[in-house]
């Protein structure tokens, strides 16, 4: 079992046309399950898919459990899915010894920017960038898992 620990923030879209964006992966997800104790989702990113487990917050700590499947079985899983699909563009930035996960939301999440940062503990001090707006990590609204159901709005 492996356990996620990370913290989630809005980005300031202005601050981020100054990064130099390169090699982005295009992430097509979707959900099979999601009630409060667990959540099973698909995800294709670029040719590669998984499936993944993960279980119910407790602060910013969860257990995840990924495991590759094939590409053709994870396409025909999205076919499930609907509406419940999220597409996003992710991009790694090195700050300050982390490494940053910057997802750009497209479709029916258009204008949506996130990015998130994995931590060795909860407790763990971390630099933020000047790009970030605001921490969300507490706010459900922001889970991939909550914004699956619901268009995108301010």
């Amino acid at each position: 079992m492996a356990l996620e620990i990370e913290r989630k923030f809005l980005v300031d879209a202005e601050k981020i046309a100054e990064l130099d964006l390169l090699n982005g992966e295009k992430i097509v997800q979707g959900y099979l399950s999601i009630i409060p104790e667990k959540t099973v989702r698909v995800r294709t990113k670029n040719n590669h898919a998984y499936l993944t487990i993960k279980t119910k917050n407790i602060g910013i700590v969860r257990s995840e459990f990924e495991y590759e499947i094939p590409l053709a079985d994870a396409q025909e899983l999205l076919k499930l899915c609907p509406p419940y699909i999220i597409e996003k563009t992710r991009y790694k930035i090195e700050f300050e010894s982390k490494v940053w996960e910057l997802d750009i939301f497209s479709g029916r999440h258009e204008g949506l920017i996130l990015a998130e940062v994995e931590l060795t503990a909860a407790n763990e001090s971390i630099k933020i960038p000047d790009w970030i707006a605001k921490e969300v990590s507490d706010n459900e609204k922001y889970y991939n898992a909550n914004l699956a159901f619901k268009e995108w709005s301010k």
